[in-house]
């Protein structure tokens, strides 16, 4: 292996030799100068990991021999040291990017601790990781064997989750796909608990949080004074708003965090009318058949959230309140609305629906460059968290903060990558979606999903008499005989919901307040 190469520069460096040869001894490769100029022209001769820079030089000092190292080199990393603990001086050098922050006298142990901090920190990250998931593996077995209530499921799926994001910063294939055989067997254990406990979960007061008790349950507790953006992001899996959170926490100071359950099926047409009417998909063809449409019925089936949302606050404020309602499909409407967001803040509440990271994970079924860029969930995270620096929906929240919004962020249902294709023969009117399937006498395997033969019992409405509902479990998806491998592989390895999975199932729902 290589040594690291450092370049120390200060005037003083005769009084260092004991700190060089205590890094020398081991395994870094010192250079030394006393000063900027030298440094300058050492660094453009010469490939440093590193510099250790004193900030307070003759000549050029360190905060200007700092600019001319980024204008040569922006990615190589330096260690200011100096004897100022002035505010300023601090605030300009981290201005400038640098790495860490020394105070002298240093000790040769806090130089190596900050060089192993910079320079080995990757590798030093990757064996704690490592080290700790293979001491937690056999606890996570055991946790997922004896779980016995809804929130014990919340808590295993986010342990599982922090372990997936640490994990995928390093590159042990080993470890990654020990994980995911890992969540593979907890999603399988997870459907066994649906199919147990969801028909119970909806005539219970022990059930979790379900789509259409959410904003009874907890947003309309939120609203008051404070004008409230309610932002839902469309098709937002819990590990999409993990790699967010840290950027909308540079603006916001989270309140509080709940996990709750889609219902089923866990898509737009059925989750989110149920989110905003407060009404389980029976009950909205019932009460409200104008806004309904069954999976076979032409026509857009998310065309009425406004007025479900509306009947919704009216019947649980028992009043009319100053609200707005926003659906975002496309850039131009988010720039104008993120434009435009002062004239809201005067509503009690304004609902913003940002359907972007849906149309994303959908795309990937048609664009070839899509199924590239997120081939697999670390893909799937890097480029949703990628979208979301670089979108309107950012400047959205980076201006309701300057505004002084409340903001409580949550979705209607997550998605899962699918694997493995399961057989399913229905009649023409059978639904589409490759997750779950409404209609009568549906053929498939029991194994591979779960059937609900009445699905009143499960608030949902019929298509017909005999008509029933079938959903995948786990990571299979609904292919018909006909042409079955073709379209196998086309959908393998897609970004699916409809059906059965904490990735589907459990999402989360967040309360922010302006910093």
């Amino acid at each position: 292996m290589s040594k690291n190469k450092i370049l120390w520069v200060d005037d003083e460096i005769d009084f260092l030799k004991s700190h060089i040869i205590f890094l020398n001894d081991r395994g870094y490769d010192v250079n030394t100068c006393t000063n900027g100029s030298d440094a300058m022209e050492l660094i453009k001769t010469n490939l440093y990991d590193i510099v250790l820079l004193d900030e307070n030089m003759p000549g050029i000092n360190g905060i200007e021999t700092l600019k001319q190292i980024k204008k040569i080199n922006s990615n190589l990393k330096v260690i200011m040291i100096t004897k100022s603990e002035e505010e300023n001086i601090m605030d300009e050098a981290i201005g400038k990017e640098i790495s860490d922050y020394l105070i002298k006298p240093v000790n040769p142990n806090q130089i190596l601790l900050s060089l192993k901090k910079n320079l080995k920190d990757k590798e030093l990250i990757k064996n704690n990781n490592v080290i700790e998931y293979q001491q937690e593996f056999r606890n996570l077995s055991l946790k997922m064997m004896n779980i016995t209530d809804f929130n014990q499921w919340i808590d295993l799926y986010k342990e599982i989750l922090k372990w997936e994001l640490n994990l995928s910063k390093i590159n042990d294939s080993t470890m990654i796909e020990i994980l995911k055989t890992q969540k593979s067997e907890a999603n399988s254990l997870f459907a066994k608990f649906i199919e147990k406990n969801y028909s119970e979960w909806l005539n219970s007061v022990e059930s979790p949080t379900l789509s259409h008790n959410l904003i009874k349950n907890h947003l309309v507790k939120e609203l008051g004074q404070t004008p409230t953006l309610f932002l839902v992001i469309d098709n937002l899996r819990y590990d999409q708003w993990m790699v967010i959170e840290p950027l909308i926490l540079d603006y916001y100071k989270k309140e509080s965090e709940i996990s709750y359950f889609s219902i089923l099926p866990t898509t737009t047409q059925y989750a989110r009318n149920s989110l905003f009417s407060g009404l389980m998909p029976l009950k909205i063809k019932e009460k409200y058949p104008k806004f309904w449409k069954d999976d076979h019925e032409q026509g857009g089936k998310n065309l009425f959230e406004h007025e479900l949302l509306d009947k919704n606050l009216e019947n649980l404020f028992k009043r009319k309140i100053n609200h707005e309602y926003f659906k975002i499909t496309n850039l131009k409407n988010g720039v104008k609305l993120a434009s435009n967001l002062k004239a809201k803040i005067n509503n009690t509440l304004t609902t913003i629906v940002y359907n972007f990271v849906d149309m994303l994970s959908h795309s990937k079924t048609e664009m070839e460059m899509i199924k590239e860029l997120a081939s697999n969930d670390k893909a799937y995270r890097s480029l949703t968290k990628s979208w979301f620096e670089n979108s309107p929906l950012f400047d959205i929240i980076k201006n309701a903060q300057d505004l002084g919004f409340k903001m409580i962020i949550t979705t209607d249902h997550g998605t899962i990558n699918v694997k493995n294709p399961a057989k399913i023969i229905g009649d023409k009117n059978t639904s589409q979606n490759l997750r779950y399937k409404t209609g009568k006498s549906l053929t498939y395997n029991n194994k591979e999903n779960l059937s609900y033969k009445n699905p009143e019992l499960i608030g949902l409405p019929k298509t017909s008499i005999n008509s029933s509902y079938v959903f995948s479990k786990e990571d299979f998806y609904l292919v018909y005989p006909n042409n079955y491998n073709h379209f196998s592989n086309y959908f393998k390895n897609t970004y699916q919901h409809g059906g059965i999975s904490m990735e589907e199932m459990i999402i989360p729902f967040i309360v922010l307040n302006p910093k």
